[in-house]
């Protein structure tokens, strides 16, 4: 008799715990046992153990259809992708040097570019931000200078951009020979309530985006790598913000969960 025929006897000859009287607490407990019972001989007949941490799982507060926070978890604190992002650019800071553009404003470039930084712009596509020194689309190929940037800082943007692909020729046509971009993107993220919300089109993998970038840069000169992992991406789809979390937690990264994509794309040297 196989395992499975044989889980499925012990099953039915198991005799569950009396429900004694149904409208009283013992019911629940009845009906638990049988629900644990079921659930063994499925999974012996899918040919798994059970998972003992079954039923020990708290779901608390994620039990709504609402998120904790509606935006990115800024009302709590800090959103847990800009750990990994500002992680990212502490260790590109040595690229951020000479002429810089940053789009939306400059903090990140003064932050981790300083005094490396000899002319600093802005881009921003509309006209209404005061610090923007470019005003436009990013897809729009001719509306950077070219040849023209030692660096390009793209934090949470790309995914903004209806045409990708002409947004990263753009780019690659912006910098000088041996210039960088250092560019962030959603993974797995909620999409903005807000002021993006109507423009928000894309999420990227670690392959959309080394393929992506590697056919306009070359994929020998385009570094991809991803950031976070279940317990991350659950924080981070519900709101919770950095400080909220277990530091320890943050590091272990899963390809399949990922919160955040990094690339590093540098134009190739003039021979």
């Amino acid at each position: 008799m196989s395992n499975a025929r044989t889980e499925a006897t012990w099953v039915a000859r198991t005799p569950l715990p009396a429900p004694a009287d149904r409208r009283g607490p013992a019911s629940g407990t009845w009906a638990a046992a049988a629900q644990r019972l079921g659930r063994h001989l499925w999974s012996r007949l899918r040919g798994r153990q059970p998972n003992p941490l079954v039923f020990k799982v708290d779901f608390g507060d994620f039990t709504k259809p609402r998120p904790i926070s509606a935006d990115f978890g800024y009302d709590r604190g800090t959103p847990v992708d800009r750990h990994y992002i500002e992680r990212f650019l502490s260790a590109r800071a040595s690229d951020i040097h000479g002429r810089v553009l940053e789009v939306g404003d400059a903090s990140y470039s003064r932050q981790f570019g300083g005094s490396r930084i000899t002319h600093q712009d802005v881009l921003h596509v509309s006209a209404d931000n005061p610090a923007a020194t470019i005003v436009g689309n990013l897809a729009d190929v001719d509306l950077l200078p070219e040849a023209a940037f030692d660096c390009l800082v793209l934090t949470q943007t790309l995914h903004l951009v209806f045409d990708m692909p002409a947004a990263v020729r753009s780019m690659h046509r912006a910098l000088k020979p041996g210039g960088v971009a250092l560019v962030t993107v959603p993974g797995l993220s909620p999409i903005d309530r807000g002021e993006w919300r109507h423009t928000w089109y894309w999420f990227l993998t670690r392959y959309s985006a080394a393929r992506l970038f590697g056919e306009v840069f070359g994929p020998a000169n385009v570094d991809v790598n991803v950031h976070g992992n279940a317990h991350v991406a659950t924080a981070f789809l519900q709101g919770v913000a950095l400080e909220e979390l277990d530091p320890a937690l943050l590091d272990p990264v899963d390809d399949t969960l990922p919160i955040l994509v990094t690339v590093v794309a540098r134009k190739a040297s003039e021979a």
